[in-house]
């Protein structure tokens, strides 16, 4: 069985530098992990966020799911992120120098079936740096599709 990606942060690569990445589990309940599998997740606007000595994935929407009748879940409460003692100081760490931004980047079933969300170290960029990184995208389409005529 395969990974398969249920929401992805594509804006996040386009605001910010990502330092290095992280992968962690998301503390959930049944309907969450419900509506998950039938990919109604939007972690645009999501960020995870130090709470005490945990971290937390804040101002993710997932979605109602239908058959939860009373028992559904809060669509934006703050969920748990499931990571090593040594993982969260790390990460602690890092966030205390300032600066950074912990930003998920997609979240995600593994092989198992285990929802995982992947979590990007960023520093936000200057609107220079956008349009430099838009002038190379382009460039690099524009080189393929000569390249692509010539052969």
């Amino acid at each position: 069985m395969k990974s398969r990606t249920v929401a992805e942060n594509r804006k996040a690569r386009h605001d910010y530098f990502i330092d290095e990445t992280f992968e962690a589990g998301i503390q959930l309940v049944g309907t969450e992990v419900k509506a998950l599998r039938a990919a109604r997740a939007n972690i645009a606007d999501s960020y995870a966020a130090p709470q005490g000595e945990e971290i937390y994935l804040l101002n993710l929407h997932i979605s109602e799911y239908g058959h939860g009748n009373r028992f559904n879940h809060e669509l934006r409460r703050p969920r748990k992120l499931l990571l090593h003692r040594r993982e969260i100081d790390k990460l602690l760490g890092l966030l205390k120098r300032g600066g950074a931004t912990l930003v998920p980047l997609s979240i995600y079933f593994n092989e198992r079936g285990i929802a995982k969300v992947s979590l990007g170290l960023a520093r936000g960029k200057k609107q220079y740096d956008k349009r430099a990184d838009m002038r190379d995208r382009d460039w690099q389409r524009a080189k393929q599709r000569m390249l692509k005529r010539s052969v």
